[in-house]
């Protein structure tokens, strides 16, 4: 939970406030991907194993949403820059309107996870949480999204769209 201090002081005590993004009531979806490094042709195996929970909430006519990568890559990517493997890397997070046909993109926030990536531990793993987005909709209903957008090195390609399961709309 996220505390903030209150630079009010009453009958001499501090007193402390709940950021009103932690008291909310979060609706997480989480879906895997197995991803290979595009890349990388050699003998040692080389693929990343991504987790993605994809969160919305609501508080009046705002929607907030946030997201957790979590992966898991071969160690021998440990204790590197990551420079020899991605050109970029990127989580995208939309706050999205279910509508007839194709879907509205109420907001979208990209976020480069290139170094928190390489901050993985010795085994090849770790774990990244998105700040929180929001966006006024007052009455519709609105989903949060998520797609990791990775652009391997030395692979020929630009930048590969990896999405992953919505949350349910609320």
């Amino acid at each position: 939970m996220s505390v903030a201090l209150v630079g009010a002081t009453v009958v001499g005590a501090s007193m402390l406030s709940v950021s009103p993004a932690a008291a909310l009531s979060w609706k997480c979806k989480e879906s895997s991907k197995t991803i290979d490094d595009a890349g990388y042709s050699g003998p040692w195996g080389d693929n990343w194993d991504f987790t993605v929970n994809n969160c919305v909430a609501r508080s009046g006519g705002y929607v907030y949403a946030k997201a957790k990568v979590s992966w898991d890559a071969p160690p021998w990517y440990s204790g590197t820059d990551l420079s020899e493997t991605f050109d970029s890397a990127e989580f995208r997070l939309y706050l999205k309107h279910a509508d007839a046909g194709a879907d509205t993109v109420l907001l979208k926030r990209d976020f480069d996870i290139k170094s928190t990536l390489a901050a993985m531990d010795g085994s090849g793993n770790g774990s990244w949480t998105s700040s929180t987005i929001k966006k006024k909709v007052g009455g519709k209903s609105a989903y949060a999204d998520g797609a990791l957008r990775l652009n391997w090195d030395e692979d020929g390609k630009d930048v590969r769209h990896y999405g992953f399961k919505a949350s349910r709309s609320v």
